[in-house]
């Protein structure tokens, strides 16, 4: 049974009044779980939850961080390698809607020039990003690019458009060992309204993606919804549920999530739905008692501040002295970027405040040469 099976079976509706349903106690049981069933979840993300009972679950998932992850922060840059696209998704700044949009694939020597910016920073995991456009942008292309990095740095992933099985063993052998993939919204009624043309436009293949990454043998994969585009409440339950059914399914790989709100981006898209810190809070606590060996990833979409005082409760990743347009380490000055950034700190800033709350810096967790059988 795919993942799109299993989503059958929780249809929107039912879940709404699930929600509606919940009590005070539904909650106060879940929290005494040594194992969380999706039913516990999905209590532990109500919005009938009291001030108290998440100070009790941010206790619990500072507790469960700390075993698992001890005092740790992986870091990690994105490196935009192209923002042409053919898709026209109404909230982001590469839609192909958005003819103002200065587009660019970047070459040889302007990659190699901005890994070589993150290489010096300290950075030795990256992910490489693109819009979807093939004839610019496909897999031989991100093929030749990571055979060009992989010498450099210890882990390369993926944040781009869907591929089939073949193709991500392809890229597996070329030496990607990540992927991120968000569904952005699991709402199948809305989809089509945010996706309205483009091979984006597809749900179902979209949603099947990382399965097919995880039979293709990727070492990690990450997933998430972006939050704001549709109801906060379902896309979160549906985010837990799928984080589970992969970590069911595909035991040997890593699964992450991420926790991105929509930013301000090209084309002025005003998010349906407001998620506040807190309710983000909520959320990173409780997919942390959900799923404890899961990564969980903040980016630098959000301000400073909030990702400093997310740290204890279940953090696990975060980015650091990103840029979200092509070319835009070493030059550009963000000039065709995807969306804006708030937390503006350099790597090495970020770097100082980890350590002078208790926190080690990761630069490194992984090298292809565990696993390179020509070695």
């Amino acid at each position: 049974m795919s993942f799109f099976d299993l989503l059958q079976k929780y249809p929107a509706t039912e879940l709404l009044q699930r929600f509606e349903q919940v009590e005070t106690r539904d909650i106060d049981r879940a929290l005494t779980r040594s194992k969380l069933s999706i039913d516990d979840f999905l209590c532990l993300i109500s919005p009938k939850i009291s001030d108290s009972q998440i100070e009790t679950l941010a206790g619990i998932a500072h507790r469960i961080t700390s075993q698992r992850f001890g005092r740790t922060i992986l870091l990690y840059a994105p490196l935009y390698l192209s923002n042409e696209c053919h898709n026209g998704c109404k909230y982001c700044g590469f839609s192909a809607d958005n003819h103002d949009l200065r587009r660019k694939t970047l070459n040889d020597d302007e990659i190699l020039r901005e890994a070589e910016h993150l290489h010096r920073q300290g950075f030795r995991h990256i992910l490489l990003l693109t819009g979807e456009a093939p004839e610019a942008a496909g897999v031989d292309f991100i093929e030749h690019v990571v055979r060009l990095l992989s010498k450099r740095f210890s882990s390369l992933s993926l944040e781009v458009f869907p591929m089939s099985r073949e193709e991500y063993q392809r890229l597996v052998d070329a030496g990607v060992d990540g992927l991120t993939l968000y569904q952005e919204t699991y709402d199948q009624k809305l989809y089509p309204d945010l996706h309205p043309y483009g091979p984006k436009s597809d749900f179902k293949f979209r949603l099947e993606g990382p399965e097919r990454a995880g039979q293709a043998g990727l070492r990690r994969i990450g997933i998430g919804a972006l939050l704001g585009l549709g109801d906060y409440l379902t896309d979160a339950f549906y985010t837990g549920l799928h984080a589970r059914y992969l970590m069911q399914r595909f035991w040997r790989t890593q699964v992450t999530i991420s926790f991105p709100r929509l930013r301000p981006a090209e084309g002025g898209f005003t998010p349906r739905s407001f998620v506040s810190d807190r309710q983000l809070t909520q959320l990173i606590c409780a997919l942390r008692l959900l799923a404890p060996d899961a990564g969980l990833v903040l980016s630098t979409r959000e301000n400073a501040e909030l990702r400093d005082n997310l740290l204890p409760l279940g953090i696990t990743q975060m980015s650091a002295g990103s840029c979200t347009a092509p070319g835009g380490y070493e030059g550009d000055e963000g000039e065709g970027e995807q969306f804006t950034i708030s937390d503006h700190r350099t790597p090495e800033e970020i770097r100082n405040i980890l350590a002078e709350r208790g926190y080690e810096a990761v630069w490194k967790d992984w090298d292809g040469a565990f696993v390179d059988q020509r070695t």
